[in-house]
Order: C-alpha cells, then sequence, then structure tokens
C-alpha cells in the first residue's frame, strides 16, 4: 500500500534539512576558522559556507555528471574544494574585517566613505573656486606678491566650507608666527554667528540629556537663545533653588558634520606636507591634529564642566577682580552645559568710557590673571578674545566659555620662565637654551645660526631705549619656525592665548604696554621663586624626596667595592626583559615558522602526489598519494594562517 506524504509535511522535512546542512556547514566552518585560527560570526560562518559549497559545485559539478568518473573520487575531490575555498573565503574575509572591524560594518564603512568622498570633492571644489587649489598640488605656498588677495580667498572659501573651517580660521588667525599681518587681519573677520535652531529640534536634545521635563529641572526657561553660534545656543533659566544660570545646548547633528570634516581636515593636512616643503616646515599635520583635539574637546561640554573646576582648584576663584562661573555638574552632559548667570556685558572701549571705568586697570588685571594660570597655575583659558570676557555690575572681569582651555608641566613652566629670564637680560645664549628645552627639536636645526638670528633679534627689539612691544614675540617664534623648529602644542596654546588677549588688550586700552606689564609681573613672580623663604622650602622639599636615596647610596657603594675587590664585579644585560618585547619576537618567529612548514609540507605533497607507488586504494588513487593530498591541504592551511597573520591588523 502507497502512503502519499501532504504536502505540508514535505515542507516541513525539507525545512528541516536544509537547516540541518546549513548548522552542519557553519559548525564545519567554524571548525576549520578555529584551525586557522580565527574567530567567526554566524553570519560570516554562513557566507563563506554558502560560497564554498557553490564553488565546489561549479568546479566539480560536471565531474558528478560524467557517468565514467569515479564517484568516490569526484566525492572526495568535491570535498577538497568546497574545504580550500571556504579556507580562502576565510582568509579574503579576514582581510576585510581587519581593515573595517567586521563583516557587518563594511556596508557601513563604504556608506561612510562615499559621503566622505563626496564631502570632500565639495571642499576641494570650493578651494579650487577661490583659487586655492595650487596649495593641494604643492605648487603655491602661504607667501607671495598678494598676500591680501590670498587672505580673502582664503576667509572666503573658509566661511562656505562650514563650521570647521570657520574655527580653523580663527585658531589660524592668532599664529601671528605663521602668517603676515593681511592674512592675520582677513582671518579675524571670520565670524562664528550662525542663524539659531528652532526650540522644536532642540528640546528633545535637552530633555533627553538631562532625563527630566524642561518643567521638572527650571523653575522658568526662556525659549528665545540669548546666543547662537555654531556649535551650540545658550538659553537663560532658573532652577528650582533661585539659581540664575544659562544652559549651553549642542546643536543637533553637529558632531558627525565635524567628525566628518575633520578627517578631511587631517588628509588635506598629509597631502600638504607630503607635497609642499613650506608645509612640512610649519608642521601642517601637527597644526591639524592639535586643532583636531581641541575641537573635539570643545564639543563635549562634560570637558568644559571639568575645565571649570580644574581652573578653580589650581587658583582661578582665587579672590580678586576676575571671576569665573560655575558650573553645574548634576544638569550637565555631553551636549548640556548649565553654569552660573554673571550679570555682565561684553566689553568694549565705548561701554568703559561710558560707565567712567579704568580700562587700564582692567587690562592689568586681565594679563595678569592670564599670565599667571600660564606661568604659575599651569591651566589656562585658552581663548581669551572679547566675546568671552564680560564686565559685570560691579566692575570686575568675568572669563567664560572653558570649552579651549590649555595645559602645561611645570617642565615647560620652567622654561618659559627662563625664556623670560633671558629677554629681560638680553642673553642671546640663555634665550638659545630655553627655546630649545620648549621646542621640538628637528635634525636640520643649525644651533649656531639660531643663536646668532637670536643676537640680531634682541639687538632689533631689546637695545637701550627701544621700548619692546608685543610683536617682538611674534617676530620671535616666526624666527624659530624658518630654523626649522616646530612649535609643541602646548606652547602652540600659549602663544594663541596670549596673541588673542593682545588683541583684546589693544582694543580694550590702546596706551597699555603689555610686553611690560608682563615683564613686571614675571618680576615680581620670579622675585617670589627666588626669594631665600621659597628657596629654602624648595631646597627641603628635594633634600626629602632624596633622602631614602641618599640613605642606600653608602651600603650601595659598600657592596661595589667588596665585589671589584674580590673580582665578583660583573654587568647583567638582559635581553628582551620587556614583556611587550618577547611577545613581538615570538610573533615573528611563528610567521617564519609557520612559512617554513608549510613550504616543507608542499614540496612534500607534490613529491607523494607524483609517486605511483604504493597500495591502490581505487582504481586511479594510491595510498602515498593520499598522503599527499592530506599534506596539500595542511600545506594550505598554514599557508593561509601565515597570510591572515600578515593581514590582521595588530591589537
Amino acid at each position: 500500500m502507497n502512503y502519499q506524504i501532504p504536502d505540508s509535511a514535505e515542507l516541513v522535512l525539507s525545512a528541516a534539512f536544509l537547516t540541518f546542512t546549513l548548522v552542519c556547514s557553519m559548525l564545519f566552518v567554524k571548525g576549520i576558522a578555529r584551525m586557522m585560527g580565527l574567530r567567526v560570526g554566524l553570519l560570516r560562518a554562513a557566507l563563506c559556507s554558502f560560497g564554498g559549497i557553490s564553488v565546489g559545485g561549479i568546479v566539480v559539478g560536471p565531474m558528478m555528471l560524467n557517468e565514467d568518473a569515479n564517484q568516490t573520487s569526484v566525492v572526495l575531490f568535491f570535498l577538497g574544494v568546497v574545504f580550500i575555498g571556504i579556507m580562502l573565503l576565510l582568509a579574503i574575509s579576514e582581510v576585510f574585517a581587519a581593515r573595517s572591524g567586521g563583516l557587518i560594518t563594511i556596508g557601513h564603512s563604504q556608506y561612510r566613505r562615499v559621503r566622505r568622498t563626496w564631502r570632500y570633492s565639495q571642499i576641494t571644489g570650493i578651494l579650487v573656486r577661490h583659487g586655492l587649489g595650487g596649495f593641494l598640488s604643492g605648487r603655491k605656498g602661504p607667501t607671495g606678491s598678494s598676500q591680501e588677495a590670498l587672505a580673502v580667498s582664503a576667509r572666503l572659501a573658509m566661511e562656505q566650507a562650514g563650521v570647521t573651517f570657520v574655527k580653523l580660521g580663527q585658531v589660524l588667525s592668532t599664529r601671528r608666527d605663521l602668517f603676515g599681518p593681511e592674512v592675520i587681519a582677513e582671518l579675524s573677520k571670520l565670524q562664528d554667528d550662525v542663524a539659531p535652531v528652532p526650540w522644536q529640534l532642540i528640546e528633545p536634545q535637552l530633555t533627553g540629556d538631562l532625563g527630566l521635563t524642561v518643567k521638572e529641572a527650571f523653575a522658568s526657561f526662556d525659549t528665545e537663545p540669548i546666543a547662537s553660534a555654531s556649535i551650540a545656543q545658550v538659553y537663560r533659566a532658573t532652577l528650582h533653588s533661585g539659581d540664575e544660570v544659562v544652559v549651553k545646548v549642542r546643536r543637533p547633528q553637529i558632531k558627525q558634520q565635524v567628525e566628518r570634516d575633520l578627517d578631511i581636515l587631517k588628509r588635506l593636512a598629509a597631502t600638504l606636507e607630503r607635497r609642499a616643503i613650506w608645509a612640512r616646515r610649519i608642521g601642517v599635520r601637527d597644526l591639524a591634529d592639535g586643532f583636531a583635539d581641541a575641537l573635539r574637546e570643545e564639543l563635549d561640554f562634560r570637558i568644559e564642566a571639568r575645565n571649570l573646576a580644574t581652573v578653580a582648584a589650581a587658583g582661578g576663584t582665587r579672590p580678586g577682580p576676575v571671576v569665573l562661573p560655575k558650573a553645574y555638574q548634576q544638569l550637565s552632559s555631553e551636549r548640556v552645559l548649565v553654569m552660573q548667570f554673571l550679570d555682565g556685558s561684553t566689553i568694549g572701549r565705548g561701554s568703559l568710557a561710558a560707565r567712567g571705568v579704568d580700562a587700564e586697570r582692567l587690562a592689568r588685571s586681565l594679563l595678569h590673571c592670564l599670565l599667571r594660570q600660564i606661568l604659575v597655575d599651569g591651566v589656562f583659558h585658552a581663548d581669551p578674545h572679547p566675546g568671552n570676557i564680560l564686565l559685570m555690575s560691579d566692575d570686575r572681569l568675568a572669563l567664560i566659555d572653558y570649552g579651549s582651555v590649555g595645559r602645561i608641566d611645570t617642565g615647560l613652566q620652567t622654561s618659559l620662565q627662563h625664556v623670560l629670564l633671558a629677554i629681560d637680560q638680553r642673553d642671546p645664549a640663555a634665550l638659545h637654551d630655553g627655546l630649545m628645552d620648549i621646542m621640538e627639536r628637528t635634525d636640520e636645526v643649525d644651533t649656531d645660526g639660531l643663536e646668532r638670528s637670536l643676537g640680531r633679534f634682541m639687538a632689533r627689539h631689546l637695545n637701550p631705549g627701544v621700548a619692546p612691544d608685543a610683536e617682538m614675540f611674534t617676530d620671535l617664534f616666526r624666527l624659530v619656525s624658518q630654523h626649522g623648529i616646530a612649535l609643541p602644542r602646548e606652547i602652540a596654546a600659549v602663544f594663541r592665548a596670549l596673541a588673542t588677549v593682545e588683541g583684546t588688550l589693544t582694543d580694550l586700552a590702546p596706551d597699555f604696554h603689555i610686553v611690560e606689564e608682563a615683564k613686571a609681573f614675571a618680576s615680581r613672580e620670579f622675585a617670589a621663586l627666588l626669594a631665600p623663604e621659597s628657596l629654602k622650602d624648595a631646597a627641603g622639599d628635594e633634600l626629602r624626596a632624596m633622602l631614602p636615596t641618599l640613605r642606600r647610596i653608602p651600603r650601595r657603594i659598600e657592596r661595589i667595592t667588596a665585589a671589584l675587590e674580590h673580582g665578583r664585579l660583573s654587568a647583567n644585560i638582559r635581553l628582551f626583559a620587556d614583556p611587550r618585547d618577547r611577545a613581538v619576537m615570538s610573533g615573528y618567529l611563528g610567521k617564519a615558522l609557520l612559512t617554513i612548514l608549510s613550504a616543507t609540507t608542499g614540496i612534500m605533497s607534490v613529491m607523494l602526489l607524483d609517486s605511483q607507488s604504493g597500495p591502490r586504494l581505487g582504481v586511479d588513487i594510491r595510498l602515498y598519494q593520499v598522503f599527499g593530498y592530506m599534506l596539500l591541504v595542511v600545506s594550505i592551511v598554514l599557508m593561509v594562517r601565515v597570510l591572515v597573520g600578515v593581514f590582521r591588523k595588530e591589537e
């Protein structure tokens, strides 16, 4: 009696068979991957399994249709092709996975690459339209007969390119050591004011970061921004405690745009440094890296909140005529910053005259505050332009916006102090030594030529009867740059802050002698450091730190002399004592050993496959040939492992 299986049952059995086959093939692929030293996911295993079986079917399919062929040999050959095909697909996928972070992310990576390419071509087109295309090929440099036209083209191109390049132009406008006055004046015109984003787009981001509704977090909130810049908008509000605050909210989607532009900017810098001598001389890539780090910090308002706390802890809140706002850490996040509201207005010569405020007193207070942060505290406001300085109702100054903060260690502080002392004493040799302690040296530096240039610099700016001005420091760092010495990022931040505050002080009090006031401040600070009490305290601190070492010196000298007397003094040098060195050498030796084994087994497999001796296992196959196939598989596995190790990204 015939029994007809229902259609539904056939579908169930077919699905079960396919599922079983897929699971078995994926386990087979995972086993091969483990043999190759790889870790693969389910999707990658399934794709490689399907690809290997497809390759086997294409290669062995015609042989299966041949009725005269030995089916056992055909099946073995099919399995061998599938095995080798899966290994090759795993190796190829590992190369792509190592470069893209995983097979699933390849599509996302390609999509980002397309967007980046489109943006790159857009920026390149902007540069070409404004006559700046020659910079990309290295044919042009920042010097020439038409500096003013070049500066205008650069400003217009940056304005059209967007927020990242506007910020870059603002930073470059403070680098008087790199560019002429025409370029500096034109780049200073770049403005950061943009049209505000509607409240309907800001509110979800604000409430999402706060975890509260606006009414729950604030007693009152004015939805009209009091300031709108390219990165954030600022609103005024009142907390339930009664404190008046300002709420800084990052513009939606701005981080993605900035990250894409920073990636393009770094590529442009790398291209320029590779093609142009002038770009290598001024360190374009380091400039781009420093700018990228600073802008990323400015995008994260948690960093700004920490900066405020750091500057305050280092001495920024000491009693004086310059105050800092307080950040409310519990209400702040990456995209939202809540700070104390300071009742004041941006400084200006007209407003100071109308209120009868002593402009020189305020300028002196601001300069001393910044110099103290740099030379004493080591943490300083890196962008003190007029928009970040408020004149309070009680005639004090307030420094706001700590998205950009510079930090220098005690070693750099000491070197800066040496530079200022050398300038005050008109000593070219001491100035040379202080600068070489600060700067990042290059192999091509002519130290004798640099010292002679410093002597001419002092003769021009520091002769008796010559009043030093702010241009002195600009000429000094331009001179250093011309001798091929790159400016470290920390010192570049100091120079940027001083150049920015120079313009601010000039607007505030035109007759204010910045250099003389800086020298007077440095003299007072250094006098305090060199006072007998300070020297005594410093010597005591150093002696206490060295006391444990000094106690051990007599015993160690006695051991050395005893060993020398008895002829037992020896030196013990341990090669590869660092585990990282041993790991590197082990990796190289392992790859070399796998390469030798792969070549050896490959040669042996060819010799066995060519052999016609040994017991016959089939019509046209012998035992030695089976051994040859096995060794060939082993050789291929070892070779693929070597290739995977070469292409795999080091962790």
